[in-house]
């Protein structure tokens, strides 16, 4: 742990002064693991029952949504400074998407690396998952394996920031399941309703919308790219992704009309 740290607060910091940015990659994904399994140790071993129940509620889903918040801020904060610093002119060109790295991006896609490992390793360690192929496995999966070799190589860092943008709509995925927990699961409840809305608007717009964007954009630029597995595996992921889109999509109509049933059925109990 103290090698790590000095290794992290010394030679790799400040970000900018980086030597060996693929050691980083490594060093920024271990050091967040750590970190966070150093922290749950420490509050089961010093907390009562009731305050570790509470606490690993509040890490599983509050520290969650923060972290969701953070990275979907970061990209917008990033993609104001840019236009603010260099104009909005030439952002989304193929050579900055592909071979340029905005100032801010690498570190946010070290960090977001980072937690999708660390929540890989917990929902496999602890089975929180459901399914014989569970999409959330796969949606880290495959961002995983994306996020990894683009920062080991350097090469489009940016395209992989852009798709950071669909973690808005997980805020909402997230606020659904702690009111679910909470047990405000009323059809009719203003809160209920704002919720879906909500949901519905940030699944379209901020999930949906930006992947569809982004692989129009690969496949308009596919000629620009190089020879070798930039482009074959950037059309793989998204197409994962929007394959998985479609998927959540599904299941939350499903549930959108399991709700929606229920509050006619209350209607109709009540006449």
């Amino acid at each position: 742990m103290e090698v790590i740290e000095l290794l992290y607060n010394q030679e790799f910091s400040p970000i900018s002064n980086l030597v060996n940015p693929k050691t980083f990659v490594v060093v920024e994904i271990v050091y967040y693991i750590i970190n966070e399994v150093q922290m749950l140790k420490f509050v089961y071993g010093i907390a009562s029952p009731f305050a570790t129940c509470f606490t690993f509620l509040f890490l599983r889903f509050v520290v969650i949504d923060l972290v969701f918040v953070s990275a979907s801020s970061a990209v917008l904060f990033i993609l104001v400074y840019q236009c603010l610093k260099n104009g909005s002119d030439g952002l989304f060109e193929h050579s900055q998407l592909v071979g340029g790295t905005w100032e801010w991006a690498y570190p946010t896609l070290c960090f977001s690396c980072g937690y999708f490992a660390y929540d890989q390793l917990d929902m496999l360690l602890y089975r929180l998952y459901s399914g014989l192929i569970p999409s959330i496995l796969m949606h880290h999966l495959i961002l995983l394996i994306c996020f990894t070799l683009a920062l080991y190589r350097n090469v489009t860092v940016n395209y992989l920031i852009l798709t950071l943008i669909c973690e808005l709509h997980s805020i909402f995925l997230h606020v659904r399941k702690v009111r679910r927990m909470a047990g405000v699961r009323d059809a009719k409840s203003k809160i209920v309703k704002l919720e879906w809305v909500l949901n519905w608007v940030a699944f379209i717009v901020a999930r949906c919308g930006s992947h569809i964007l982004i692989t129009i954009k690969l496949i308009r630029d596919a000629p620009k790219f190089e020879k070798g597995v930039q482009l074959p595996l950037a059309l793989f992921g998204m197409a994962g992704m929007n394959l998985l889109n479609a998927g959540l999509g599904i299941d939350l109509f499903k549930a959108f009309k399991r709700e929606i049933n229920t509050l006619k059925g209350s209607y109709n109990h009540g006449e």
